[in-house]
């Protein structure tokens, strides 16, 4: 019998600006009537399941806060605004922000929301959006206000408050009355999540765990040095290390868990899944019993330890508990099975829910088959609130087939990690724990890139002018400037610094973390540092592909024949693309495209450890006929094109084309004719991974990679120096 332990992770970055006391986001209050309320009460639907739900201290603090009113909700202040008393700037704020939802699955299927985006214009980038308010009715934008909150609301939402399926039912010329019975329902909500998970918790069908408070990079608030150990040739800012803080941030954590749930927390999940070996007699004398944290973790303490796994059964050692050691204290650890966690965050919503679900639970049979009898476990562990917009129903088609499937089945058990480790005393002990996180198994996110490294420096500045001012702060004021370094030291300003993650809402959270700091010096009754009024955030919101410059002449021989040969070529990078989710297992790390006058071509790049096994690329080419490419990426013999013309599929054997592919890349080349492309014309595409029938992503995550093919003067128009 394999114990399955799921933890669904719930988070939300403090929104919050501490000098106006207002939540400048809203993606609290939108994430609980729709991901928390759907997630505690489907599973409380299967009375034999059982699960593990995170949700982080900051998460909770702000859902209390809303709930009471402690704080403004900005956004909301947008909706409540009659629409006949919006200004100007407030109707520019509705037709910029009242549209950042899912489009295909949260405002297509809406006939009165999807004619309100085609209105304002699906790019903002061509957009004078204050010409554009002078075109819209009082009527249009209400009915934008109630849509917006309206299409947040989830399925079981929808299921408790008849008022709001009649309010999908009526579609348009919603009244202000409308809107209210909407704001209503957020607020209840809000008012119930936490009891109903307490309740929950309390009846035993689900565990609560936690983060430390403001969810914080635990090792590299201890030491920013401790990057070194798995980033030893990254620069890194002036070294941060304050242990007291790692202490108290736990503290805090425990602390308020016990209030808000009546018990303390058992289970910990380490920010980002950051853990080093010092941190474990901090869990130990916090009262943390087990804590979770990703594969490569394990993978690479073993090699600390010199263990060699035995060949072709390395990842079995994934599916039991351990016993952590550090300095003669002890915890209990979890690490995730990435794949299985990867799936279901990025790929199942690609596919039919049965077939996801089936695809998920065939796999858990398998390891079932081959882990240990007495300790079998897998940790499924990820975000339980962002995936979900990515499917057609909110996912509760997908988790109904999951949820019944793992209640009923003879050989998978569902289980709380606390009832896992309860029962399971681990056996193998770990004594030297890898010093990283669940992203590659570093901190690179976080730390090493010049704003990264900015950011701390100005945080460790702030933090020594506190701890020099000795005894002269009252101790409530030092309590206070102490509150706004924790909120500081969270990941998520440090997530979105740097190249590797952008948002439309980057300055914001660059404002809010100097913000943050700032706020350090004026508890102390001191001028902040002029320093603190720049930017820290350089990059902005980027296409994360360039346009061919030239025409290509590429040797296809699945290898890079030489520097130049796709040196003019356009190019996608997958690894920049990524939003507000991390996923491990990409395949693709770039592709290239471009032409000679005849052809298109394609070069597909390899994460250098990608598993390859029976994967396959899908080349969407949407133009005058919308074709589908196939090809395999393993080994190269020749691809399949499929045409679509007025809804009709022609299934033809491309007479000219070429592909080959190495060890690293992956050539193909197609005819301009069989893509039914004339000089000059445009067309976009898109490239999605497939493994036995199973979706595992796709390249852009939304929308196409936009091009035209060249006519004879394209290298003359596009000449450069």
């Amino acid at each position: 019998m394999l114990s399955v332990c799921f933890l669904w992770h719930m988070h939300q970055p403090y929104y919050v600006d501490p000098a106006t006391q207002t939540a400048l986001m809203p993606w609290v209050r939108l994430h609980a009537v729709k991901g928390y309320w759907d997630m505690v009460h489907l599973v409380e639907e299967y009375p034999r399941m059982r699960a593990s739900f995170n949700l982080t201290p900051v998460l909770v603090k702000q859902i209390e806060e809303l709930a009471s009113g402690e704080v403004r909700d900005e956004w909301l202040e947008w909706t409540r605004t009659p629409a006949a008393d919006l200004t100007e700037a407030q109707r520019v704020h509705l037709l910029e922000h009242y549209f950042k939802i899912n489009w295909e699955n949260l405002i297509r299927p809406h006939p009165r929301y999807w004619q309100l985006l085609h209105k304002r214009g699906t790019d903002l980038r061509h957009l004078d959006l204050r010409k554009t308010v002078k075109q819209w009715s009082e009527q249009e934008f209400r009915d934008l206000q109630v849509w917006f909150n309206l299409a947040w609301c989830g399925y079981k939402a929808c299921a408790h408050f008849g008022e709001l399926q009649e309010l999908k039912a009526k579609d348009r010329e919603f009244t202000e009355e409308d809107k209210e019975a909407v704001v209503r329902v957020h607020g209840e909500i809000l008012r119930k999540v936490l009891p109903k998970y307490r309740e929950l918790a309390e009846r035993g069908q689900i565990e609560l765990t936690t983060s430390p408070f403001f969810h914080p990079i635990l090792p590299l608030v201890y030491d920013s040095d401790f990057a070194k150990r798995c980033m030893p040739h990254t620069p890194l800012p002036p070294r941060f290390s304050w242990p007291q803080d790692v202490r108290e941030q736990l503290r805090l954590a425990v602390e308020q868990h016990a209030r808000v749930f009546g018990v303390k927390p058992r289970g910990l999940w380490p920010s980002e899944g950051s853990v080093c070996p010092e941190l474990v007699p901090m869990f130990k004398e916090a009262g943390i019993e087990w804590f979770g944290t990703d594969e490569e973790i394990l993978f690479r303490s073993f090699a600390h330890e010199g263990v060699e796994m035995e060949k072709g059964r390395e990842r079995l050692v994934l599916y039991r508990g351990y016993e952590v050691e550090h300095e003669g204290a002890s915890v209990w650890a979890a690490f995730r099975d990435r794949s299985l966690s990867d799936f279901i965050g990025f790929s199942a919503a690609k596919n039919t829910p049965s077939l996801a679900a089936d695809s998920l639970v065939g796999h858990l049979r398998r390891i079932a088959a081959a882990a240990d009898a007495k300790e079998g476990l897998s940790p499924v562990i990820l975000d339980g609130e962002n995936a979900w917009e990515y499917f057609p129903d909110g996912g509760e088609r997908f988790l109904r087939e999951l949820y019944g499937s793992l209640a009923n089945d003879r050989e998978l058990q569902p289980q709380s990690f606390a009832e896992y480790f309860a029962s399971h005393k681990p056996t193998v002990k770990l004594r030297k724990l890898h010093t990283g996180s669940w992203i590659r198994a570093d901190f690179d996110i976080w730390i090493g890139d010049p704003e990264e490294n900015r950011a701390w420096e100005l945080l460790g500045q702030a933090r020594q002018f506190l701890e020099g001012q000795g005894s002269r702060p009252s101790e409530a004021a030092r309590r206070k400037a102490l509150w706004e370094i924790y909120a500081a030291e969270g990941s998520d300003w440090f997530w979105w610094y740097g190249p590797d993650f952008h948002t439309d809402s980057d300055h914001m959270f660059d404002h809010l973390f100097r913000r943050h700091v700032e706020n350090v010096y004026r508890v102390l009754e001191t001028k902040p540092p002029e320093v603190l009024k720049k930017r820290i955030r350089q990059i902005g919101l980027q296409l994360h592909w360039t346009q061919p410059r030239g025409l290509l002449q590429p040797v296809l021989d699945g290898r890079v024949t030489s520097f130049f040969e796709w040196y003019e070529a356009g190019r996608f990078e997958v690894a920049k693309a990524q939003s507000t989710m991390y996923r491990g297992d990409r395949c693709l790390r770039s592709i290239y495209f471009g032409f000679d006058l005849q052809r298109f071509h394609l070069r597909f790049d390899f994460e250098p450890k990608a598993n390859r096994t029976n994967l396959r690329l899908r080349v969407h080419v949407v133009g005058p006929l919308y074709c589908l490419i196939e090809v395999g990426a393993s080994t190269v013999t020749g691809f399949t094109l499929r045409k679509s013309r007025d809804g009709g599929i022609q299934f033809d054997a491309p007479s000219q084309h070429g592909t080959s592919s190495g060890d690293e890349i992956l050539e193909l080349s197609i005819s301009r004719e069989e893509l039914a492309l004339h000089s000059g014309e445009s067309f976009g595409f898109f490239v999605e991974e497939m493994r036995d029938e199973v979706e595992l992503g796709s390249h852009p995550e939304s929308g196409l990679i936009r091009l035209q093919f060249p006519g004879s003067d394209f290298e003359i128009d596009n000449w450069y120096v």
